[in-house]
């Protein structure tokens, strides 16, 4: 088995499974682009994408998705992958959803067992069984890189509910954040639900009689089975991050439009502030200095892989305007976060 992933080793923003990239890949094919050179474009041989542990940094899986849609010319190219998608291709974690008891348990299941197949600094999907809701985490700003990254997981677990139901009329309604992108019939027709843009959140809302309903593949001896050695792979995880790596991994994703404080982040760890003081002593560091590597970590990541405006990035990491990011950023690398920006973008061009 691979070594345990820790938040240190990978990009900043997250990474996803080559599973996903497959489907992209299938999706692009399907609409007539030539996936072959899609993949040879992204530095990706047959080896990697048939291996179940490969995986890609998010910034490089939306560039991606933003290539296939140029060469396919359709915009709205996650509803295909969403209807192109199988439990298989969630790895083991849609194994375990494609049996278990109920379309409900399914998608919980699903949700729980996320971080098998993907690690992203925004946040986690979530579940709330008493409102059927399948919800996924905002990852603002919006932009033609991350619109199919919503569309393309809405619509596979829409797609799991109907494999697993048979049946088209799943959906009560869906929400989704970004504004509307003037395809509101096609995405109502596709969800055969009314769909909200400019939402609160990303989110399907099941109908009371899908959510309840049974599996078509339920399998109750092979979903227990299933679903220990997910636990076991997700205990793993946890054991292999340092208390360093929890903090920064919690960080991450609070720091929008503000700064996250010790008291917070060590209530979401389940301890006190001194206890978690004295942990992150132990390990040779504190949580001011790892507030400050953090925002670092991030602020090259989303210069580098994002079009992400200055003001943008200053939001996402918590700064209280764009001159207090401006003046950090000095202070990390010795020149703006803009001039950066242009240095790494002019190396890039001249690497290619």
């Amino acid at each position: 088995m691979r070594t345990p992933s820790k938040p240190g080793n990978r990009n900043a923003l997250g990474d996803i499974s080559l599973l996903y990239v497959s489907v992209l890949l299938r999706a692009a094919g399907e609409e007539g682009a030539d996936h072959e050179v899609l993949a040879r474009q992204f530095n990706l041989d047959e080896t990697a994408l048939t291996s179940p542990e490969a995986r890609i940094s998010i910034p490089r899986f939306m560039r991606m998705g933003e290539a296939a849609i140029r060469l396919t010319g359709n915009p709205a190219l996650g509803l295909r992958m969403g209807a192109l998608s199988r439990p298989i291709d969630a790895g083991l974690a849609g194994l375990a959803a494609e049996t278990a008891p109920t379309i409900g348990q399914a998608l919980m299941k699903l949700v729980r067992y996320s971080r098998l197949t993907s690690q992203n600094s925004r946040g986690h999907p979530g579940t709330d069984p008493d409102k059927r809701l399948v919800s996924f985490y905002s990852i603002r700003p919006y932009n033609r890189f991350n619109y199919f990254v919503v569309d393309s997981v809405l619509a596979a677990w829409t797609q799991l509910a109907r494999t697993l139901t048979g049946r088209y009329d799943v959906l009560e309604k869906v929400r989704i954040e970004y504004p509307s992108i003037g395809l509101d019939d096609l995405f109502e027709s596709w969800f055969r639900c009314p769909v909200e843009f400019s939402a609160t959140e990303n989110s399907l809302i099941l109908k009371k009689s899908a959510w309840h309903q049974p599996s078509n593949q339920a399998h109750p001896a092979m979903h227990e089975q299933l679903c220990m050695m997910c636990e076991r792979e997700l205990e793993r995880i946890k054991r292999g991050w340092s208390t360093s790596d929890r903090v920064r991994h919690l960080m991450t994703p609070l720091f929008r439009g503000e700064t996250p404080g010790l008291e917070t982040v060590a209530a979401r760890l389940g301890t006190s502030p001194w206890t978690l003081q004295r942990q992150l002593a132990a390990e040779g560091t504190n949580f001011r200095l790892l507030l400050d590597e953090t925002r670092q970590q991030l602020a090259l990541d989303y210069l580098k892989e994002t079009n992400s405006s200055l003001s943008e990035i200053a939001w996402l990491l918590g700064f209280a305007n764009p001159p207090a990011f401006h003046k950090a950023y000095q202070r990390w690398f010795g020149m703006s976060p803009g001039e950066h920006r242009r240095q790494m973008r002019i190396n890039t061009n001249n690497a290619d």
